[in-house]
């Protein structure tokens, strides 16, 4: 098996309702399952609802991938049932940050007056690991790998591309596109299945032709530029993920067609999307 199901697609901050129900409203979140691993990519609130789903499979044995520590991909670890509960075992992996650890940053938000418990006081097993550019991961028993590439957000952020049986997905999620084509992230997605990309603005928002206020130099990038990257490094599909709160269904429909016209294996992101690799 190896199968990616999202939990949450949105960035910057939850947006529920009416408007969004089709795409969905939780932030960044993505279930991994290759071989016998469990791998969860970000912590954003959509870890709350994998979280419940996963109460049944107790005792668990999980990795969490944190592509970075702003506030979206990592609100929802303090709502992580299965954390709560003693016998589950939990590695988690990120970079060090400026201002501290993985370990240190998750601690902070859940630290008084913030959160009611305290990240040691958590039931499971966990054990966090410092990794950074170029890490290369051997998991079950060398039955898949996971490897690292930095990317362009401010204060850092990681990509993850997972390799299973000749099978191969990439997350990049949180990145700002240059004058060209970012080359590291094209090496990391080379003749990938699948790119999951961050699309969280049109091209006119980005420059601030669209009655808003330019993006240029928020960290983030558009779906034309996720057409880009994935033409270049022969991906697959594409996805287009990390949508704005700002966007409704419509908005995100509306983006994945535009992509579409230049690659028509893009699709956007929604809640409940599951890709089967194998």
């Amino acid at each position: 098996m190896f199968r990616i199901v999202f939990w949450g697609v949105r960035g910057s901050i939850p947006s529920p309702g009416p408007a969004t129900v089709a795409v969905g409203g939780n932030t960044a979140c993505v279930e991994v399952r290759c071989g016998n691993e469990l791998l969860i990519l970000d912590g954003g609130t959509g870890l709350r609802l994998l979280g419940a789903k996963l109460s049944a499979e107790q005792p668990l044995r999980a990795r969490m991938f944190f592509s970075h520590v702003h506030w979206d991909h990592i609100q929802g670890f303090p709502f992580f049932a299965p954390a709560f509960v003693k016998g589950n075992v939990i590695d988690l992996f990120g970079a060090t940050n400026v201002t501290g650890t993985l370990e240190e940053t998750l601690g902070g938000q859940m630290n008084y007056p913030n959160f009611p418990v305290r990240l040691a006081d958590m039931g499971a097993e966990m054990t966090f690991h410092d990794i950074g550019d170029g890490h290369v991961l051997r998991l079950d028993d060398g039955a898949v790998t996971v490897r690292t590439a930095q990317l362009n957000h401010p204060q850092g952020v990681l990509a993850y591309r997972i390799e299973h049986r000749d099978r191969a997905m990439v997350y990049a999620t949180d990145t700002e596109h240059g004058q060209e084509v970012d080359q590291g992230l094209v090496a990391l997605a080379r003749d990938a299945d699948v790119l999951i990309y961050d699309a969280q603005y049109t091209p006119e928002e980005y420059v601030g032709e669209a009655g808003v206020a330019p993006k240029i130099g928020w960290g983030h990038s558009t779906m034309l530029e996720g057409v880009k990257v994935a033409r270049a490094a022969n991906v697959g599909r594409l996805i287009l993920f990390h949508h704005a709160p700002e966007h409704d269904d419509d908005a995100v429909r509306a983006m994945e067609a535009r992509a579409r016209e230049q690659l028509p294996a893009t699709d956007a992101a929604r809640e409940g999307m599951v890709i089967d690799l194998i």
